[in-house]
């Protein structure tokens, strides 16, 4: 497995060393800093030089590198590299070469818990500041009070959960999370519809629970029904939501704590929870997706002096819902000198420095329309390039919809004290923002 690790700085300079086996001396380092920092031409994140293989990842001004000299599993190597700057960030708040500097100690300290002769341990946060403090030092108290769970914890089946967690109210809440992708041409065709998909759960839950977590997943209901044990009044958010349609989900991802062999075999999510906040599942959705807005753009240049603007924006859910926080950019050219608005629903004023027409509509109703007219005034310019014509750009957030269509069909706790839980699930669909999607429509 993993034979030395360093963290280098942009110059090259090595700021944490660490050697987990004597196939490599310290010197290995000088390598990676003439062949890598000081290569520009470098793109790929391996590199091997004769039977010495470099994993690197840049993150801020810092290269995170691992150094084998055997055959490893790079997607193993990758994920301890972004599971470490996870644990920085979870200690100091950033990690870069400054909180690398005043934090050494402890970053040698995690390194010893979280690679033993090379091989990835434990990497839980929670875990961790059990008994290593943002201080660097152990916490007397932690140890004398938690030694015996601590190491059950960090070997055992379960060491992202505590046994004696106690709550006097036990909950689950899931929000179903999907950010939406649309690309549209001039002529109302879809270019591309996709959606990126997050399962955030928090957890607060008693003892060792066993959750199960079922969806409308298309590999599930072509499945024979009886093959599934919904059971009785523990269905959440209606059992018959989720039967009427199934989907195909791509690039499923899981938290640690699933059980994979129970999904291969019967595409159930079984689990027991981390306690709090976690991100169960990720995944994307490429096929019939199911646009919460579309977009009418009617852009025509009148002359060298004027271009005029008729958008129409159309709700695409259902009216018992609601669109929020929605805000189209519509590109005006870049000699634009004034515009003219009229609309009818929201806001809507023309920003000089980003030579766009910005729309709001705090709250649109599902099933309605607006309307947005416009006029822009060009100025005269001496050589006049074409306008590339940039395209319009939207903002969204619908609560209790998914634009992939999928639906928890059932979530089920058990727990040996055999307590009763009360579940939560939300669906939010969203574009824009800080989610990272883009809801594009061409004009």
């Amino acid at each position: 497995m993993i034979s030395a690790f360093f963290i280098f700085n942009q110059k090259g300079d090595v700021l944490i060393s660490r050697l987990f086996r004597n196939d490599l001396k310290r010197s290995i380092a000088d390598i990676f800093r003439i062949q890598v920092v000081s290569n520009p031409s470098v793109r790929s994140p391996i590199i091997t030089l004769g039977s010495t293989s470099f994993f690197h990842v840049r993150h801020q001004n810092l290269y995170l590198v691992a150094v084998t000299k055997g055959n490893a599993n790079a997607a193993l190597v990758f994920e301890f590299c972004y599971r470490l700057i996870n644990i920085g960030r979870s200690y100091f708040g950033k990690l870069d070469e400054e909180s690398v500097k005043n934090n050494f100690v402890l970053i040698y300290e995690l390194l010893d818990e979280i690679l033993d002769f090379g091989y990835p341990q434990t990497s839980e946060t929670d875990t961790l500041k059990m008994y290593i403090t943002t201080e660097g030092v152990k916490s007397e108290q932690a140890v004398r009070e938690d030694s015996a769970k601590i190491t059950i914890q960090a070997t055992g089946a379960t060491s992202w959960r505590r046994a004696d967690v106690k709550y006097r109210k036990n909950e689950a809440f899931v929000d179903v999370v999907e950010n939406v992708n649309l690309l549209m041409s001039t002529k109302g065709t879809v270019l591309r519809a996709d959606v990126d998909g997050q399962i955030l759960m928090r957890a607060y839950l008693t003892g060792m629970p066993e959750c199960k977590f079922g969806l409308n997943d298309k590999l599930v209901l072509d499945r024979k029904r009886d093959r599934l044990d919904t059971g009785s009044g523990d269905g959440v958010g209606g059992e018959g939501m989720g039967a009427g349609g199934a989907v195909e989900l791509d690039d499923c991802q899981f938290h640690q704590c699933v059980k994979l062999n129970k999904y291969d075999s019967d595409r159930s999510i079984s689990f027991t929870p981390p306690d709090g906040e976690f991100e169960l599942m990720r995944y994307r959705s490429t096929s019939n997706v199911n646009l919460p807005f579309k977009v009418h753009p009617i852009v025509e240049e009148i002359g060298k002096s004027k271009v005029e603007y008729m958008v129409h924006l159309k709700a695409n859910f259902d009216s018992k819902l609601t669109g929020t926080d929605i805000v189209l950019r519509i590109p005006t050219p870049p000699n634009t000198t004034s515009v003219k608005c009229s609309v009818a629903v929201g806001k809507a004023k023309w920003v000089s420095a980003d030579n766009s027409i910005v729309w709001k509509i705090p709250k649109m109703q599902g099933m309605g329309d607006a309307s947005l007219q416009a006029e822009a005034t060009l100025s005269q310019v001496t050589v006049r390039k074409a306008w590339s014509r940039p395209p319009i750009e939207m903002d969204f957030q619908v609560l209790m919809l998914t634009a992939s269509g999928l639906l928890v069909r059932y979530l089920k706790v058990w727990e040996k004290s055999g307590y009763q839980s009360v579940k939560w699930v939300r669906y939010v669909s969203r574009a824009g923002g800080n989610s990272g999607s883009s809801y594009a429509i061409r004009i």
